[in-house]
């Protein structure tokens, strides 16, 4: 099963697996996991303004974890882009939004906590 990890299910993923609910912990060993360009640039600003503290430079930590846990990375194309103008503003976090829309164009369920997710037709693992 393919999955596309929300910024914070990844952190969770890594740093504090408790977090995950019991089904998102039994299907990630298994799991084809990706993790989107978006949620490092995500990772980045948060670091930047102070909301998010890692042991290492942003770009090392999360580069290596996705190495070491075998995840993979999913750019960003102009597809997903695209895609973006068809999506309603249900959510505003352009983030978020860019995760909804590659979700979509990839066929890819995404794991997240984010109750706004579920307002579009992705499939959403909680």
């Amino acid at each position: 099963m393919r999955l596309l990890l929300d910024t914070h299910t990844l952190l969770w993923a890594l740093t504090e697996k408790s977090r995950l609910s019991s089904r998102v912990r039994s299907l990630l060993p298994s799991a084809e996991s990706w993790f989107s360009v978006a949620g490092l640039w995500e990772i980045i600003t948060k670091v930047q303004i102070g909301k998010l503290a890692l042991p290492l430079p942003a770009g090392a930590f999360v580069t290596s974890e996705l190495s070491s846990n075998g995840v993979q990375v999913l750019q960003i194309t102009l597809d997903h882009v695209l895609r973006l103008e068809s999506l309603q503003l249900h959510h505003r976090d352009p983030f978020d939004r860019i995760l909804i829309a590659q979700s979509l164009e990839e066929k890819i369920p995404i794991v997240t906590s984010d109750p706004l997710f579920a307002r579009y037709p992705v499939e959403v693992i909680w």
